[in-house]
């Protein structure tokens, strides 16, 4: 015997004392998914046959199934549940959490059940239970269906219990299998003419019968129309747009949703009590003129439709008024209104109609929602949401999205041809990000490194920088990564050296490595955009883009970031990069310079002060000492020191200097981009670094705002190239400069734990003074005592977590997704590292 059960169910065991409810459940489920009432006394006193800590047991039972069902996971009640009150408490749970109770009822003769607890020692309670069980029984069977239970399945004896194979049944709105693409239509409304004008302009073939009607219409290539309802009502052709959506479905080339127009019409149609109005009574009309049994055909296929889809392995819901996340994919009176009718916040407009409570703005799925129901002028992406009902009926547009590519295809309504009862208004600004976006412990999963964890402690440490100085974070799209120094060097004089991050690299199996020229400025991301219209479009923010910090901060409070920002848009499109990447965005990594463009402050108050005063005070000790010395003390090691000292403190003043230049206008700012990181519907960390400098140099040749960042490659395995590579940053830090970053040169490599270091710094020694002290050098024996592995580990989790963003971006998430991977860089940012490092 077959018993069907939902994928998502409570499936209730019903039977006596003895009647194998526990052997049953242990043949047909696994050991997770049954709850046994007589485990959980167990649990809460120690004896499963007590039988007065069956209160607490149930309380214990119901919670654990509770959460089981809010994950969606089918569960088994083992308990004898032959009490209407016991089976009440559980469909009631059922029904809280959207998923349909199945009774499975275990009906054994009475004497074989007193049987089996006889040979069970632990069962005392005689054949007097036994018999009330069954007497309860025999009375709950009449019952079961009307006390809720959507299926009930009865197994008379044992024959029938033994025979019994349970079979998994996938809901009907589930649909995860169907993998699109698909071409998702807004409320129609009766609007034939338009419906056909947007099915030429997404591609399909519209079919017609002998008189020349729409009766069907298929995609060349396979694409399936997906209709997010309420194909009826108020417009002038609600018969030939159901012919049309009908022969659709019927042929497989599209999918159709019920609309609350739907509903009402099957209820007219069936005559039972709606009231007429909002087009209803138009559509009747049509119908009638259209015949009985096309009316007829209408009623079956309208009465058939589904509540909601899930396709696309469940990352697309389509539902006509919406769907928050707990509801999709589950079935039940309360998911079937919300995605029919929306929810209201119990208030009326000035129009008299009710205020729709904006759920949109608390979506936190990873699903991608589309749908209807309340037109608005324009669509927009609010969450991952997005509302198609663009009001075509009313004069405004018949709108479409084409999924996966999330391109918006729309046509003019031909006409007025509904009065809306009040006018089409653009929906009200969204609140996009939350705190509960980002406070406490949180997990994020990256595709590179798998879930990363950030602490709550982190998480309230960079909740502040961001809250109180980082730029708006609709721009905020991405925070670069720490990165870890090389291993260290055990050269004379040296901290840091190429030959260790070459044989780093050459240990992972990296052949080609590129060595770029590490400028000494301040870490920038520019955002980018082809025109005024893209912010307000794209990003849903006034503005030219962005320029920020490594931690999120504008770098300009002045008109000086806006003159920046339309400079680079100019050179972007003179190196023709918005045509070649196919974007109206575009996100740059860069170095910004000089130092003291942003790091005046900085270096004011600490290096400058600091030079200052060694600067005044050894020579001055240096003299003194040198005094002291021509009137014959003793003082050479004192005076070899200080000597010392002071020449160190003129190369450290030397060396932040180096880095310092007047800036009086964008004129003297260079920016040195080294990475394009994302566009619209792109990212670039597959492709390899000598792309990304070559895009640079392209830049640098349309304005010299930019500038180059001087490279070689390096094959790590090849003796000449490694001694070519070491001679480069030899010369480099001899001239002053910071060093070198060494890099994978196919870009990314690797993921978990496989996942390459994207690449290594390897300094200088006489940047490291600024870094470390004046008199460092004296110290590279405690320097060196200093272990990379936590550095590292930090800036692989912050670089899967800023690629995660950038796919976020790319793929047009909702900004809390993109934000949540950002705002958790920030977060480890916060992290205890080593001084030394």
């Amino acid at each position: 015997m077959e018993l069907t059960i939902p994928d998502m169910s409570l499936v209730v065991l019903i039977g006596a004392s003895g009647s194998g409810k526990s052997t049953f459940a242990a043949k047909h489920f696994t050991p997770t998914q049954v709850l046994s009432s007589d485990f959980f006394r167990g649990l809460v006193s120690d004896d499963e046959n007590d039988q007065a800590a069956s209160r607490d047991a149930f309380d214990a039972l119901h919670y654990v199934a509770a959460k089981r069902l809010r994950a969606g996971l089918v569960t088994v009640v083992d308990a004898t549940n032959v009490q209407k009150e016991g089976r009440a408490q559980l469909i009631r749970l059922a029904r809280e959490h959207d998923v349909l109770p199945v009774a499975v009822v275990l009906d054994i003769p009475e004497r074989d059940c007193v049987e089996r607890n006889a040979a069970r020692p632990d069962r005392d309670f005689g054949a007097r239970v036994v018999r009330r069980h069954v007497s309860e029984l025999r009375r709950s069977l009449p019952h079961l269906a009307r006390e809720g239970f959507r299926r009930v399945h009865h197994l008379r004896g044992q024959e029938q219990v033994d025979a019994a194979v349970f079979v998994r049944e996938r809901l009907r709105n589930d649909l995860r299998d169907r993998t699109g693409p698909f071409d998702v239509i807004g409320d129609v409304h009766g609007c034939r003419a338009e419906l056909e004008e947007l099915l030429a302009e997404l591609g399909y073939a519209v079919e017609r019968d002998a008189e020349g009607r729409a009766v069907g219409a298929a995609h060349p290539l396979g694409r399936t129309a997906v209709f997010v309802g309420d194909l009826v009502d108020r417009g002038p052709d609600t018969p030939g747009v159901l012919r049309l959506v009908m022969g659709m479905v019927g042929a497989g080339t599209a999918l159709c949703v019920s609309g609350n127009h739907e509903f009402k019409l099957v209820k007219a149609l069936r005559e039972d009590k709606v009231t007429i109005r909002h087009g209803l009574a138009e559509t009747l009309e049509q119908l009638r003129a259209a015949g009985p049994e096309f009316t007829a055909e209408v009623r079956r296929f309208c009465d058939g439709l589904l509540a909601h889809y899930v396709l696309d392995g469940g990352a697309l819901v389509v539902a006509h008024a919406g769907l928050p996340e707990h509801y999709h994919g589950r079935a039940s009176g309360r998911v079937r209104g919300f995605a029919l009718y929306g929810d209201t916040t119990g208030e009326t407009d000035e129009y008299g109609l009710p205020v729709r409570y904006p759920w949109a703005e608390e979506y936190r799925g990873r699903a991608m929602v589309l749908y209807g129901h309340t037109p608005v002028p324009e669509v927009e992406w609010v969450n991952g949401t997005l509302c198609l009902d663009t009001g075509c009926v009313f004069g405004g547009k018949l709108t479409a999205l084409r999924y996966p590519e999330r391109e918006i295809v729309d046509v003019p309504a031909h006409e007025t041809h509904y009065e809306p009862t009040r006018p089409l208004r653009p929906a009200r600004a969204a609140r996009q990000l939350a705190l509960t976006d980002v406070l406490g412990k949180r997990v994020v999963e990256t595709g590179l490194l798998g879930n990363v964890t950030v602490r709550e402690d982190r998480a309230a440490a960079a909740l502040e920088v961001m809250s109180r100085f980082a730029t708006d974070p609709r721009w905020l799209l991405y925070l670069p990564p720490t990165m870890a120094p090389t291993e260290t060097s055990a050269l004379p004089g040296l901290l840091e050296h190429p030959a260790e991050a070459f044989a780093g690299y050459a240990g992972r199996d990296v052949r080609e490595v590129v060595c770029e020229e590490k400028h000494m400025g301040s870490r920038a991301v520019l955002l980018a955009t082809k025109d005024d219209s893209v912010g307000p479009r794209r990003f849903g923010i006034e503005g030219d883009g962005a320029l920020h910090t490594r931690t999120g901060r504008p770098f300009f409070d002045d008109a000086t970031g806006g003159e920046l920002l339309l400079r680079a848009r100019s050179a972007i499109a003179a190196a023709g990069l918005w045509d070649e990447l196919g974007t109206d965005w575009l996100l740059l990594d860069a170095e910004l310079m000089p130092w003291n463009a942003k790091a005046t402050g900085l270096i004011t108050s600490t290096y400058a002060a600091t030079g200052a005063a060694a600067t005044a005070s050894l020579p001055a000790a240096v003299s003194a000492l040198d005094a002291a010395a021509a009137r014959g003390l003793d003082v050479s090691a004192l005076l070899d020191r200080t000597s010392a000292r002071s020449a160190n403190a003129f190369a450290y003043r030397d060396a932040y200097r180096r880095y310092c230049a007047p800036v009086s206008g964008v004129d003297d700012i260079r920016i040195a981009p080294f990475q394009v990181l994302a566009a619209e519907g792109s990212t670039f960390h597959t492709r390899p670094h000598p792309w990304h400098l070559e895009i640079a140099d392209r830049l640098r040749a349309a304005d010299p705002l930019f500038t180059l960042t001087r490279h070689r490659l390096v094959d790590v395995t090849d003796p000449a190239s490694v001694a070519d590579g070491v001679a480069w940053w030899e010369e480099l830090t001899a001239a002053g400069g910071e060093g070198m970053v060494v890099k994978p040169a196919a870009n990314q490599i690797g993921t978990g734990r496989g996942l390459v270091q994207p690449g290594v710094k390897v300094r200088g020694p006489e940047y490291l003074r600024i870094i470390y002290g004046p008199d460092y050098q004296r110290h590279l024996d405690v320097l060196r005592v200093r272990n990379v592995a936590h550095k590292r580990s930090l800036a692989l989790r912050e670089y899967a977590l800023g690629i995660e963003a950038l796919s976020r971006v790319a793929a047009g998430e909702a900004l809390w997704r993109v934000h949540e991977c950002v705002f958790a860089v920030l977060a480890m940012e916060s992290e205890p590292i080593d001084p030394r490092l």
